[in-house]
Formats: C-alpha cells, structure tokens, sequence
C-alpha cells in the first residue's frame, strides 16, 4: 500500500524551522505533503519558538535549517533528543561541512541536505522518513519500552520512580556496552557508515541473547554507549546468562568489536535506572584485561587487587619543562610514553589516567607562565572516555597537547638556552658550599665553558663569580642571624676556605663586616 491510499491512517505531524519567511513559504508549497501523508503544522522561525510550538502539538519531525540567529538547528537537535526522543529531524543546509554533518548525525539527526535541495531528493528522504515513523508506529509498545528505557538511562536514578510500560518477564539485566578503541578505529568515519556499524552491533549483541522467552530492547544514549533491557519470561541462573553473553565475542571482520558491562540480574522494572548507572560503571574496567563480559565479580577481582603507585608528578614535571625548552620534541614523546607504560603496568583505570594528566598540565602550565610565556591560559577541554576509551587514545591526547605546547613556546620566542639556565641553578644550589668553578658547571651540562658563562650573564645578568658570591653571602647573612657559629665556621660552611676574602667579599655586600652584621642584628632584635 503506498502512502497516499493509506487515508485511514494519521498522518504525520511536521514543523518546518528556518530564520527565512520565505524559505518557510517555499518548504510548504513547494511539495504536495498531503500527498506523502503529512501535516504540516506550522512554522518557526528559530529553535526556540519551534520547541514552544512543540509544546502545544508535539510533531513526528521536523524540517530545519542549520544556521539560524538564536537558538541554531544544533542546539535544537540536543534539546529535542533530551525533551522528545522519538521526535526525527531532517537538516537543511548552505554549509557543505563535514564538521556540521557529522555533529549533526551524533545529534540523532536523521538526513543532512545541502541547499539548494531538489524536490525529488527532500521528497525521497521524506517518504523513508515516513515509512519508518509508521513502522515504528505499528510496533508502538516495543517504542513504548525503549523510550521510557532511555529516560531512564539518561536521567539516573533521580528518576526511577517513573511508571515502567507493561512488559511481561519475571528477571531482567541491563548490559551497557561500548565499541572498542573508538578514537582509534571510527573517529573519521562517515556519519552514514557508523550508523550502519551501529545497526551492525545491535544485530550482534541481539543475535548473542536469541533465547526462548528473552526479549531484548537496546536504545544509544551515546553514540558510543548502546543501552540494552534483556527481559526474560524465566529465572536464569549466572552460568546461563554467561554462556549467552560470552558467545560470539571474538572479534572479526563481520562484526565491530565491542565489550559488555553487566548489571546484576534484577525482578523490579522500578530498578531500571540504578542498573543502568551499574552496568555502565563497569565499562571502565575493559582496558585492564580487554575482558568482553565485565560483570559483579570482575568489577570485585579489580577492586581487591588493584593499588596502583602514585606517579611522581613533580618530577615528571621537571623533566618534561627540560625537554619543552629544548624543543625535543622526541624527548617530550619518550617522557609521554615513559609515563603511560607506568599508568598500564600499574593498572590505572582511564579515569584516573586523566585525573593524573590533569594535574601534571595544570602544574607545566604554571611553570611555563614563570618562564614568561603567554597564551596559557585556555583550560584544556575535558575528553570524553566514550570516545577516548583506551590508553592509546589517551596517549596521543596528552602528544598532542605537548605538541602545542611546543608550539606555543616556540611562538613565544623563549630563548632555549632558558632550560640550560635553570639546570645549572639547581646545580649550583645542590654545589655552592665547594670551590665550584664555572668550567665544572660547564662541563656537567657538556657545553663549552665559554657559551656557559655568555648564556648565564644573558640570563641571570651578573657573572658566574658575581652569582656565586651572591648566594654565598646570602646564606651566610642567614646563618649569621640564627646561630652561635663562629664566623669562620660559617664562611666554610658557605663554600670560602679563605677566611679574609670571605670577610672582604661579605664587606663589599652588605657594608659591613660579618661581626658587625651579627651584632646590628642581635641590637634589632633585643629592641624588638
């Protein structure tokens, strides 16, 4: 039966949305909608007045454009997935951008046209459009249960006292599962090829829970989290159900790799939303072992056995600022790696891998502000491990922001002889109470002691000796005001074997002579 002689049927209710009158004018009259079998409603002419109208008439679909002033056709696409999740969406666009039509596509977006569109082409994507509203329609009550699943899903446990559809079963058991290394294997691919990958997992996992009397319902509240409800009309005990999730699960070419977290098996729909929560926490767990079933007792083995060692932050810190400043770029990626082969051998949950790189980019980003460098100041946005779900991943994230920090310092112009200079004051610190010389500073850093000393006075400017004296004496002044040394016993302790050059260089400081710093200084505080 073609759609014009199904007239005892509804016809399906559209919205056309676009910020041009006349653009609207011209969806309207320029198809035949009664004959596809469509009504359309009205018109809005942005994303906020299209969800009032959806308020008063809620419509099947809606014909939108993708740039308009307010609310755009993005933005309206994520609110009518989180208010009216069976409500479909065609977009029209002058924008020929991969960037928009794979936004889109996440969004739940049904078609994505280029302007100027062909009638023939709007009215082909409308009628599968149509048909499909329709099969749905016909099988309303499976519908039924995968939106009411979806709310649960997305709005957590706050909400579990919403009414569940009639459904018939005595056990059920939510499974989350997630491809596996997204960002690896599809995060080029094109919106129509993933949406065939994902029919392609539901069919999977569908295929693993054919079972007399279990009836699966699956809903994606993510486009890399896909929400299963498997309902059975009998109690299976745990080696049943794990014989028919483990079934199939070695990956091929025929099928996308995936992995499952399970929920414990439960008899009260009311539960929903807490098993949802449940069976997605256990996700987390995959990098570990690449386990495929992640159910209660993995998630327990994990637990009990798992105490990772506390990177050392501020040391990987100290290294990474040294090769950043001299551009290492290999050296950078070596101390990356270093550091995520640490996160796998001590069996850092992804979590808490980026718990850990935050931390160390907040504090370079610190350092780097105190070398002088500008531009720090854009927090790095959060990665969603939907998508970043393997250490690789994580990996190349934390390369690619060491790769604009490599970047940004060289824009910034920051001299690289800066590292050098901050080696050699640790150096100098850890080495001033020995008859230090330049040429042994020189040599620990294996560069010439004459680019030393010309890079040293450019940095610090004052000389080696200069710079020497100076942190001598200062040590000396300190010692001087809190013990009862003799003055010759602090001028070895600070690194002079001559006591009178002590005394003379001390002089040429501070005006006065280590005794009589002592004495100004015991005179101030009995006064005090």
């Amino acid at each position: 039966m073609g759609i014009q002689e199904a007239g005892e049927q509804r016809r399906i209710k559209m919205l056309i949305v676009d910020d041009e009158p006349i653009i609207c004018m011209g969806l309207r009259c320029t198809i035949d909608w009664e004959e596809l079998g469509v009504e359309v409603i009205g018109e809005a002419y942005d994303g906020e007045e299209a969800l009032r109208l959806m308020e008063r008439e809620q419509a099947d679909f809606l014909l939108s454009d993708i740039r308009m002033d307010g609310m755009d056709g993005l933005e309206l696409a994520e609110q009518l997935r989180q208010r009216y999740p069976d409500t479909q969406m065609i977009i029209i666009s002058g924008y020929e951008d991969f960037g928009y039509a794979r936004q889109a596509m996440r969004l739940g977006v049904n078609d994505y046209l280029l302007k100027p569109v062909e009638v023939d082409e709007l009215t082909k994507v409308v009628q599968k459009l149509v048909e499909g509203i329709r099969s749905r329609g016909n099988a309303s009550g499976d519908q039924d249960v995968k939106l009411w699943l979806a709310n649960m899903a997305r709005s957590g446990i706050a909400y579990g006292k919403m009414s569940p559809p009639p459904l018939h079963g005595v056990q059920f058991r939510i499974l989350a599962s997630q491809l596996a290394c997204f960002q690896e294997l599809y995060e080029d691919v094109r919106p129509d090829q993933y949406e065939r990958i994902q029919e392609q997992w539901i069919h999977t996992l569908q295929r693993r829970l054919e079972n007399p009397g279990l009836r699966p319902f699956s809903i994606f509240d993510h486009e890399n989290l896909l929400i299963t409800l498997a309902a059975s009309d009998r109690v299976m005990d745990e080696r049943e159900w794990d014989l028919l999730l483990r079934q199939n699960t070695m990956p091929s070419s025929e099928q996308p790799p995936f992995y499952c977290g399970v929920s414990e098996p439960y008899e009260h729909l009311e539960e929903t939303a807490q098993r949802c929560a449940e069976a997605a926490s256990r996700l987390k767990y995959y990098v570990l072992e690449h386990e495929p079933v992640l159910n209660a007792a993995y998630e327990a083995k994990w637990q009990e056995g798992r105490r990772p060692e506390a990177l050392d932050v501020s040391a990987r810190v100290q290294h990474l600022v040294a090769a950043l400043f001299k551009q290492g770029e290999q050296e950078v990626k070596a101390e990356v790696a270093d550091m995520f082969q640490l996160f796998k051998k001590e069996a850092y949950l992804l979590h808490e891998v980026v718990a850990v790189c935050e931390e160390l980019f907040a504090l370079l980003r610190q350092r780097l502000r105190k070398s002088g460098m500008t531009g720090l100041d854009g927090g790095r946005p959060s990665l969603d491990l939907h998508l970043y779900n393997s250490y690789h991943a994580l990996e190349e994230a934390a390369n690619r922001d060491m790769a604009e920090l490599l970047a940004l310092i060289e824009k910034n112009g920051i001299d690289r002889s800066y590292w050098i200079i901050e080696k050699a004051k640790s150096y100098i610190n850890d080495q001033y109470r020995s008859d230090l010389k330049a040429s042994e500073v020189a040599a620990w850093l294996k560069i010439t002691p004459s680019y030393f000393s010309y890079i040293f006075k450019q940095s610090t400017g004052k000389g080696f000796t200069e710079y020497m004296n100076e942190l001598r004496i200062e040590q000396a002044k300190s010692l001087l005001a809190t013990t009862h040394d003799k003055v010759f016993e602090i001028a070895d302790q600070v690194g002079y074997k001559e006591y009178k050059y002590f005394v003379s260089v001390f002089k040429s400081f501070t005006g006065l002579t280590p005794k009589e710093y002592r004495g100004l200084r015991a005179s101030k505080t009995e006064k005090r």
